[in-house]
């Protein structure tokens, strides 16, 4: 069947504007006002590439870390270069003592041995099945954020789930609508709807349709709006001189739009390059680096919210985890059990939450993984139920066909 120019702009017009225009119209309007900072607010950060969650949050007190790892374990604490201590049991990467206080002041927790039950260790499906909570299901045509985004009480607005990145990631996929937004500085760059001569000849498609016309045109103030404000906030802020390069810039540019803007009630950022089949590193080296980046954006995210902090869960994930042992390049494989972390005012820190299975050889996954305990869905599970007070009904429309496992996460939510 041959598809009209007008069909075929209704069809692809609204995503295609989705991810041109970061933000909808009059994004910043809500500047210096504090109706509705108080609502529940989500953050999720994707580390693509399956973090390395044993050298993360390490258990130190199982020997059998040591004996995998002759190269790439972590001194013990204590020693120059050591592991910091978390409980007497587990501990933290040494990079990462820029997040240590929010674990010493119960606002940073984790959640070991968790993960996917799926056996999936490629990262593309890997990643499509924990996006959209429904593991082994490769047919999911949406996301779970964006399901959460269809249950929160309405009014909808085009801002109130925002991806940070160049495209839409599958956890934002659906029916319902998302604002894609650049980080970093390619986020003041010029689109090709920024030219004036595309400009006049988008603005004659869509003069002809009320429902497009509206979302374009909508669009079309945002982005400018945006980028006055950008332009603008980034020049004060650096007084002079470069902007920084990393994490940490992006965290602080998203943390200033979620602290201002109280439509924006979730958001998503991906990071990439945690793949260390070779070379990985102790307390230094490939994951080192990135885990220094990591922890001084996640501590920069912290003051840039400021009061909303209280209000805003932080989720970190990874698709899988990597083998227990190192391998002959002094990296890691694709494995099974990986670590989340999970930060903010609502979450009751201080703790590793889950079942730990141990390192033995016959407590491993497939003789070669740490196993999974704890599927990440009981911990999404707890978010969206206690976090944002969702019924039964709605958690089984944003997780669906799920049961929790009763208790598994009791707590962790502040009530």
């Amino acid at each position: 069947m041959n598809m009209t120019r007008r069909q075929f702009l209704k069809q692809m017009g609204l995503l295609s504007l989705m991810s041109i225009m970061p933000i909808s119209s009059n994004s910043w309007a809500y500047l210096g006002q504090n109706d509705n900072l108080n609502k529940p607010r989500l953050i999720v950060i994707f580390l693509r590439g399956a973090v390395d969650g044993l050298n993360v949050v390490v258990p130190y007190g199982d020997s059998h870390y040591f004996e995998y790892r002759p190269s790439i374990g972590l001194p013990r604490p204590g020693m120059a270069d050591g592991i910091l201590d978390l409980d007497g049991y587990f501990g933290l990467h040494p990079v990462l003592a820029s997040v240590l206080p929010f674990w010493k002041e119960n606002s940073l927790a984790f959640v070991h041995a968790s993960g996917s039950p799926d056996p999936n260790r490629s990262h593309f499906e890997a990643q499509d099945y924990m996006e959209s909570a429904t593991p082994g299901n490769a047919r999911t045509p949406d996301g779970w954020m964006n399901r959460l985004l269809g249950v929160l009480p309405k009014p909808h607005n085009p801002i109130q789930a925002v991806s940070f990145g160049e495209t839409t990631p599958k956890s934002l996929m659906g029916p319902m609508t998302v604002a894609n937004m650049p980080l970093g500085r390619g986020a003041a760059n010029k689109t090709p709807l920024d030219r004036t001569d595309l400009e006049k000849v988008f603005n004659g498609f869509y003069n002809d349709d009320r429902e497009l016309s509206h979302v374009y045109h909508e669009a079309i103030t945002a982005r400018k709006q945006l980028m006055t404000d950008l332009t603008a906030e980034t020049k004060a802020a650096n007084n002079g001189a470069p902007s920084v390069v990393g994490f940490a810039s992006d965290t602080r540019q998203l943390a200033q739009l979620i602290a201002r803007e109280p439509r924006v009630e979730l958001a998503f950022l991906a990071v990439g390059g945690w793949d260390t089949h070779v070379n990985e590193g102790s307390h230094d080296g490939q994951l080192a680096r990135h885990l220094n980046e990591l922890g001084n954006g996640l501590a920069a995210l912290v003051p840039g919210l400021g009061s909303t902090y209280d209000n805003t869960v932080i989720v970190v994930m990874s698709e899988f985890g990597r083998t227990a042992h190192e391998n002959s390049n002094g990296g890691t494989d694709h494995g099974h059990g990986n670590v989340m972390w999970l930060m903010g005012g609502p979450i009751q820190g201080g703790k590793v939450y889950g079942k730990w299975p141990g390192l033995a050889p016959d407590a491993l996954y497939q003789g070669r993984d740490l196993a999974v305990t704890t599927d990440f869905r009981d911990v999404l599970y707890q978010v969206n139920g206690r976090h944002f007070g969702l019924s039964p009904t709605q958690l089984a429309k944003v997780l669906p066909g799920f049961s929790a496992t009763p208790t598994l996460m009791e707590g962790l939510i502040r009530a």
